[in-house]
């Protein structure tokens, strides 16, 4: 089979690789019908992230079941799935509380020696515990799969973002970071029932897309003038939740400084430049309380599915150019300089 993978930074190739087999009980085999690449992909395709030449890369899909493992009883040969971008086996204490992502069992798609999902196939470990079930026909509703996928991440982490932050009914919110996973962060403040949503972001298309989403308001400055530019929308008090999805020193300490006193910041961005930008002092000061991490999107997709079926929320439209495998490398491009969103990959 063909698949992405990684031989060091801008350096992203189609090569065959081995077929995917069920090598334990649990397993699954699915043949993968779209994948995407994601923004924290790009850390690797810059060098910023080490991987291994040759490494597997992609962890967002959705797929097939071709083949199942002889203790896996939730799935059978033909359903359609979708899996979030940790795998994990459904029964330790961490999966029971929700948060698969510090499953001991669990681990990332492309690590090495397992299957990225930017390939045409995937083994799936602990095939119960990680994948969540789609109805068989929306395999072939072209309109509605974009939306279904981005729920293997962003829009899960944006959710987790939203939730983090403590969005409740009628609150103001901010989303720091114009990035997939920030717009679906609008999505969900939306979905929870904010009464005001500032989006951060200077892109034309992606604030179009933020103010469809739900935005009521576009701040494009960075830095203090962001800072100002939030709070005179607040009347000089900031936002009831602060959603990060960007992960720089610069775009912590711009959501913590728009917070609202006694307010909450989540963070869902891959930190990138270490803690400078978390200043406890005045976080302690003004109760501003610090929460998110990487989302535990097993939890949320059964939560968010519904909503995306009955055409509640379409987090579809972050997805705005789509490539076959062998465009992947450009897709990557694209991304890279900017003149791609998000890349969606159909087989």
């Amino acid at each position: 089979m063909r698949a992405t993978v990684i031989n060091g930074p801008h350096d992203i190739r189609i090569e065959d690789v081995p077929d995917p087999t069920v090598r334990r009980p649990t397993d699954a085999v699915v043949r993968v019908v779209a994948a995407c690449v994601c923004g924290s992909d790009l850390w690797a395709y810059r060098g910023v992230a080490k991987r291994a030449a040759g490494q597997r890369i992609g962890h967002e899909f959705l797929g097939v079941v071709e083949e199942t493992g002889s203790e896996v009883s939730g799935f059978r040969r033909g359903d359609f799935v979708v899996a979030p971008f940790v795998w994990s086996d459904g029964t330790c204490d961490y999966c029971r509380e929700g948060l698969h992502t510090s499953c001991p069992e669990g681990g990332f798609w492309g690590e090495i020696g397992s299957d990225g999902g930017q390939g045409e196939a995937v083994r799936v470990p602990f095939a119960d515990g990680t994948l969540v079930k789609l109805p068989k026909e929306a395999v072939h509703e072209e309109k509605l799969l974009p939306a279904l996928l981005a729920l293997s991440d962003v829009m899960s982490t944006g959710h987790h973002a939203a939730v983090a932050a403590r969005v409740r009914p009628g609150s103001t919110v901010a989303v720091v970071g114009d990035g997939a996973v920030g717009l679906c962060g609008v999505l969900a403040a939306r979905r929870l029932g904010a009464g005001r949503i500032i989006a951060m972001g200077r892109h034309e298309r992606r604030t179009a897309i933020a103010r469809g989403f739900g935005a009521t308001d576009v701040v494009p400055e960075r830095g203090e003038a962001a800072v100002a530019a939030v709070r005179e929308l607040t009347g000089g008090r900031g936002a009831h939740a602060v959603l990060e999805a960007v992960g720089t020193e610069e775009s912590m300490r711009t959501a913590i400084s728009i917070a609202r006193d006694g307010g909450a910041v989540g963070y869902v961005g891959v930190p990138h430049g270490g803690s400078a930008g978390v200043d406890l002092s005045r976080m302690f000061g003004r109760n501003v309380a610090l929460s998110g991490g990487v989302a535990p999107a097993r939890a949320y997709i059964p939560e968010l599915l519904p909503d995306v079926l009955s055409g509640a929320i379409d987090p579809g439209p972050v997805f705005d150019r789509t490539v076959g495998l062998d465009e992947v490398p450009d897709g990557y491009r694209a991304m890279h300089d900017r003149e791609a969103l998000k890349v969606r990959i159909t087989f």
